[in-house]
């Protein structure tokens, strides 16, 4: 699948949220529970800049909105500029296809040209085709927070993956 990255307009939000909202039902990727909604969505979308932390929508041959990319900055504080909490997500049509290789490896790749030193993955323990391909990728486990969620009643153990660029 030849597939291309560019800068989100505030017009893709509807389809960025679509998207998220699809893996809420998982209860595998988000911490949210509930659909959120466009409007919860416009403050996070504009953190993002083309320059230093973009958000990618990815589109197919068919210029078909099939996933999005976000790099967001850790912690907000100046000492962590150059680290950055990344996220992929794929529409569900186009998942479990080794898409998500092919777009960690492509954020990789663009990370130093953002002047990116240090990626993140925060994931659930109990997702492990997430933590799969982040492992691929080359990430190692960084953190563990045990419990540190509870969903529809079960406590969930958030794993923090990094890789040094």
């Amino acid at each position: 699948m030849n597939l291309t990255y560019t800068n989100a307009l505030i017009s893709d939000l509807p389809g960025i949220v679509d998207i998220y909202n699809s893996t809420i039902a998982s209860r595998m990727v988000t911490a949210d529970t509930h659909q959120v909604s466009v409007e919860n969505k416009v403050e996070w979308f504009h953190q993002h800049n083309a320059d230093k932390r973009p958000l990618w929508v990815i589109s197919n041959e068919h210029q078909e909105m099939i996933g999005w990319a976000s790099f967001q900055s850790f912690y907000g504080r100046p000492a962590y500029n150059h680290t950055v909490e990344i996220s992929i997500y794929l529409h569900e049509l186009v998942r479990g296809k080794g898409l998500g290789k092919v777009i960690l490896a492509h954020c990789l790749q663009s990370a130093p040209a953002l002047d990116i030193h240090t990626m993140l993955g925060f994931i659930f323990q109990h997702n492990v085709p997430s933590l799969q391909l982040f492992y691929h990728a080359g990430f190692s486990d960084w953190g563990t927070f045990p419990n540190v969620a509870v969903i529809d009643g079960i406590e969930r153990t958030l794993i923090i993956v990094g890789k040094r660029l």
